[in-house]
């Protein structure tokens, strides 16, 4: 029998295993551990690539929420309305800058719904806070149009999206800039926790260059309250080796979701993210690939059973469903229909194509 890992985490290390290993030898023959030239340079390469005039390295994509919140200025008595499908990092970002986090609906796409941002909007709304979810962005110009009208800000939860583009605009270029993790499983992954912040507002940049520092300037002086969440250097020198080659990873991952969307678009049980060339006015890069599937409780045992890793995203927990945490539970009825079906199939790019081939087989066998 056949086996397909969901993800395949010694894979990161082992396919460019001389390279990593020359990379760790010489950040740590130089001692360049923290706030290192590796870090400034790959500032300046994630900005180019996201098309940004700033971007900055932070410890972790939580970290980089949070602290762009409140550089935004985003504190007590606000609200900050986000979509209910995304991690719970992205509510817990705003109720720990004293923000109340507000959970949005999806929609067939997966992507926060306009239609419900703009009905819970109220006198204390502050910010919208869309997640660019499983590589893809969301529809930036209906949010656009809400926030010019009411007087909002819009700040991006891009921990999936690097790369990802609506109507030519990639991440991080819509309003107020986008946060980004560079967790290990994401699409641009370190070999610990990391994450960033890239912008093309001046004042955010400087913000969050404060706060990720003790709220240290350049001059050492503290001017203001800050954190400690500096991306290491050594994770910055092998992210910067890497972004050198992130367009060819993009590129298979694009070549996997069209396998998939050949194979399994005749699965009447299955509602398949939307394909690579399925319009011009969105660039995904394919971070998960997250299927509606009937039965999938059963799917799911099925394909286990035959050597292939699945998950459901978020342990099959939406945030609004967290009642412990205060939230209401109900309310978001797309949400509420879709996580009794959603499942995640291996998407990332040690898969080859008999691994491909070995899946959609054994979906298709399964509702034959």
């Amino acid at each position: 029998m056949r086996t397909v890992p969901f993800f395949n985490y010694p894979f990161l290390f082992k396919s460019r295993e001389d390279d990593f290993i020359r990379i760790f030898k010489d950040v740590g023959s130089r001692g360049a551990y923290i706030l290192q030239k590796d870090l400034l340079d790959f500032e300046t390469n994630l900005a180019k690539f996201a098309g940004t005039k700033y971007a900055v390295g932070l410890a972790n994509g939580t970290d980089a929420i949070w602290l762009a919140l409140m550089a935004a200025g985003i504190g007590k008595g606000d609200e900050v309305i986000f979509a209910s499908h995304t991690y719970i990092a992205t509510a817990a970002a705003i109720h720990f800058v004293g923000a109340t986090p507000i959970p949005a609906d999806c929609k067939r796409d997966h992507m926060i719904d306009p239609a419900s941002v703009r009905k819970l909007i109220t006198e204390r709304t502050k910010a919208i806070l869309p997640t660019q979810l499983n590589g893809r962005c969301c529809d930036m110009d209906a949010l656009i149009k809400i926030a010019k009208e009411n007087n909002l800000i819009i700040l991006e939860d891009a921990a999936q999206g690097l790369g990802s583009k609506y109507k030519g605009k990639g991440i991080g270029t819509f309003d107020k800039g986008a946060t980004i993790s560079f967790y290990p499983a994401k699409n641009l992954g370190s070999f610990g926790d990391g994450g960033g912040f890239v912008t093309n507002d001046k004042e955010m940049y400087d913000q969050v260059m404060l706060l990720r520092d003790h709220g240290r300037n350049d001059e050492g002086i503290f001017v203001r309250w800050g954190f400690n969440s500096r991306l290491d250097n050594f994770q910055a020198a092998i992210l910067n080796y890497k972004i050198g080659y992130y367009n060819a990873e993009i590129e298979k991952r694009r070549k996997i979701a069209s396998f998939y969307q050949n194979r399994l678009q005749d699965v009447r049980e299955l509602l398949l993210p939307p394909a690579p060339d399925a319009d011009t006015i969105f660039f995904d890069v394919y971070q998960n690939y997250e299927i509606e599937a009937e039965r999938r409780d059963e799917l799911k045992i099925y394909l286990k059973e035959n050597g292939i890793g699945t998950l459901i995203q978020w342990n099959g927990q939406p945030v609004h469903s967290l009642t412990s945490l205060g939230f209401s539970g109900t309310g978001l009825p797309y949400t509420e229909a879709m996580f009794k079906k959603c499942l995640m199939i291996p998407m990332n790019t040690s898969l080859q194509e008999e691994d491909l081939e070995y899946v959609c087989d054994s979906i298709s066998k399964f509702y034959r």
